[in-house]
């Protein structure tokens, strides 16, 4: 579950997987588990006759429908299934949607703002779900990352051991990071050993893209989640087999939210925005944009079709990050890209 957005992780697949495998790791925590408190009950009025073994005496069979009913309380989702039956007189519907609401005053959360906005970022977690109160969500939040980040130390040190630099990327979807990739291993693949992990919803497409220029990538779908974690690094990690004095590239979900939050073991957020995205992002989507070290302002060949302030941009995410660099560039037509495997560079001999 997602911290930010409580999305599900549980549809997330890594390439070459293709049943379930369970890794025990005697290093890691996995006793943690989420409470649902489900209480079904079945209300079915049965008017019909039935035979000795069970069945009913007439070709008309029940349908049975299910109704999911959410009853809140302390951030407990309770659900009460009903069973409805044709009578078997008529083949009327009977139903029973008992419905009881227990209101609790620490659920109860307003959102502040001015000029009939709304604010709902202000509260004790920073975010807001329906029926979960601010102190659950904090709860849950430091439960899930806390979990994440033991993990995010081990990938670290793997790296460290193998002297990898493991920089992750992250953007919104449609800014170039799978171009900014391509155009750099071919840069940089004849130099230093090189490997990427994809991060998609579904589909293998920019691994396919990585795989044409030579270097070793594999994909990881995260299904309905929205961002990479720890643990789908460390079980990527593990299929590419990654050389010693090499440089991993993490391409992460497009999603300027949720992956600011989980650390994956990396040495640097790399923040790639295009121009086509608007010069405010950094100061719309905060979080991301200070929890990197560079930014990386792609497709500068469309400014001259634009109306993009590049010294506003600049000055927004210093605003946000005072640490931040910056370098502009564009990776379809190259003008940049020496400053960037510069840095590079620098990065792999510090």
């Amino acid at each position: 579950m997602c911290s930010t957005c409580g999305c599900a992780t549980g549809e997330r697949r890594i390439e070459g997987e293709e049943h379930d495998h369970h890794h025990g790791h005697d290093h890691h925590d996995h006793s943690h588990h989420e409470h649902n408190h489900h209480h079904p009950h079945e209300h079915s009025h049965d008017h019909h006759h039935h035979d000795h073994d069970g069945h009913h005496a007439h070709d008309n069979k029940g349908q049975t429908v299910i109704i999911h009913h959410h009853y809140y309380h302390q951030g407990d989702v309770h659900h009460h299934y009903h069973q409805y039956e044709p009578s078997s007189h008529d083949g009327s519907v009977m139903t029973h949607p008992h419905k009881h609401v227990h209101a609790s005053a620490e659920n109860i959360f307003q959102p502040e703002g001015e000029h009939h906005d709304l604010d709902y970022g202000h509260g004790e977690a920073g975010t807001h779900a329906p029926g979960i109160s601010q102190k659950r969500m904090l709860q849950i939040e430091m439960d899930v990352l806390g979990k994440n980040n033991h993990l995010a130390e081990h990938n670290r040190e793997q790296f460290n051991d193998k002297n990898i630099l493991a920089l992750n990327l992250v953007s919104s979807p449609g800014s170039g990071k799978t171009t900014l990739l391509t155009e750099t291993l071919l840069r940089l693949r004849d130099k230093v050993n090189c490997a990427v992990i994809e991060g998609d919803q579904q589909t293998t497409h920019d691994a396919q893209r990585i795989r044409e220029t030579g270097v070793p990538a594999i994909q990881v779908n995260t299904g309905k989640g929205c961002h990479l974690d720890a643990q789908m690094i460390h079980d990527a990690m593990e299929r590419l087999g990654l050389d010693n004095n090499s440089l991993l590239f993490i391409e992460n979900v497009g999603n300027l939210v949720c992956p600011a939050s989980f650390d994956l073991g990396e040495r640097h957020k790399v923040a790639v925005l295009s121009v086509t995205e608007g010069e405010d992002k950094p100061l719309k989507y905060p979080h991301m944009f200070a929890a990197a070290d560079i930014m990386i302002l792609n497709k500068i060949d469309l400014l001259p079709y634009l109306h993009f302030d590049v010294e506003a941009c600049i000055a927004y995410a210093k605003r946000v990050n005072p640490n931040i660099q910056v370098i502009q560039l564009s990776a379809t037509q190259g003008e940049g890209m020496d400053a960037w495997l510069a840095w590079l560079e620098t990065q792999l001999c510090a």
